[in-house]
């Protein structure tokens, strides 16, 4: 029986999954980083090797006759050719197809291999999928390709609210009690010295993204006007992509993914699909519930031509082990 290694490379793991063409995941594991960007390709693909070989119990490659890659730093056309290129010089599998790590949130949590995906974690990407295969995608290199959104951005704006509140410049808002709550302060200020002297790690102002959203449910003006301009900004992103395909007319999905989205926040997801349903009438929202190497190996599985009972068998492992 044909075999898929599923691979979900991101910038702070690497989940993989070895799968029989039946459905059935035979193993999992998870290693570090993939980072091609900073680290190089070679340095990038021995993480993904290393996995596969622990998977293998150190049987030499082809590791399956399918690797279904999804990456981190897999951008654009070119990264993708080299990243696949490696694997295939290293013998990793017969067939080697590389994609952006976003197009795994979307094959996972669609009902079907196209549609629209959303993803906002630390930052924002969206990318879509027509019935016939063509392809409407960002450049998602931060602000200098126009993006808006995610971790980074809220949190930054957070603190920026939270600076102005508590000198005067700005509107009064619960955003500067929830800053120096959340770093043990006794002002906004103490935080922003604290960056800029290097003695807090900037990935920290993450922690605030949570809190944005409880103090937007309680009423806060700031909170909630930040809150809503991340959703017109998932909005605008996926309302783009289903115009490109053609879909705006079409019962579609839109799947949304990423940490900001998954947690399922009541007032951010209500203003999403008011904004949505403006543009887009009939697109469907849903919320991924299974991870990405789940659509890593469910796209492997479409690579093979593999019954839906395998689809469904695979949904099934990943939904239990969630």
């Amino acid at each position: 029986m044909r075999t898929i290694l599923a691979v979900d490379g991101g910038n702070s793991k690497t989940d993989l999954a070895l799968v029989a063409e039946d459905g059935t995941v035979l193993a999992t594991g998870r290693a570090g980083p993939f980072v091609p960007q900073s680290a190089g390709v070679s340095a990038a693909a021995d993480v993904v090797e290393r996995a596969a070989l622990a998977l293998r119990d150190g049987m030499a490659a082809p590791y399956a006759d399918v690797l279904a890659a999804f990456l981190a730093g897999a951008d654009f056309p070119r990264e993708e050719e080299a990243l696949r290129a490696e694997f295939l010089a290293r013998g990793c599998a017969g067939e080697v197809s590389v994609a952006n790590d976003t197009f795994a949130v979307l094959r996972a949590g669609a009902s079907r291999p196209w549609g629209v995906v959303v993803v906002c974690g630390a930052g924002m990407n969206a990318a879509g999928v027509s019935p016939t295969g063509e392809v409407a995608r960002f450049p998602a290199l931060g602000r200098r390709s126009g993006d808006w959104g995610g971790g980074e951005d809220l949190a930054e704006h957070v603190l920026w609210h939270a600076a102005r509140a508590e000198d005067g410049r700005g509107p009064d808002t619960a955003l500067a009690e929830l800053v120096r709550t959340r770093f043990g302060t006794a002002s906004v200020t103490e935080v922003v010295l604290a960056l800029h002297f290097g003695e807090l790690d900037p990935a920290r102002l993450h922690e605030l993204v949570p809190g944005l959203f409880a103090v937007a449910a309680g009423g806060d003006a700031v909170a909630r006007g930040l809150v809503a301009r991340q959703a017109d900004e998932v909005a605008v992103m996926a309302r783009v992509c289903l115009d490109r395909l053609g879909l705006l007319d079409t019962p579609a999905e839109v799947v949304l993914g990423g940490s900001v989205l998954t947690a399922r926040d009541p007032y951010l997801h209500g203003l999403i699909e008011t904004s949505l349903g403006a543009s887009a009438p009939h697109a469907r929202v849903l919320v991924t519930a299974l991870p990405p190497v789940a659509g890593a190996a469910l796209a492997g599985l479409d690579l093979l031509g593999a019954a839906e009972a395998a689809h469904a068998r695979v949904r099934e492992h990943f939904r239990r082990s969630t």
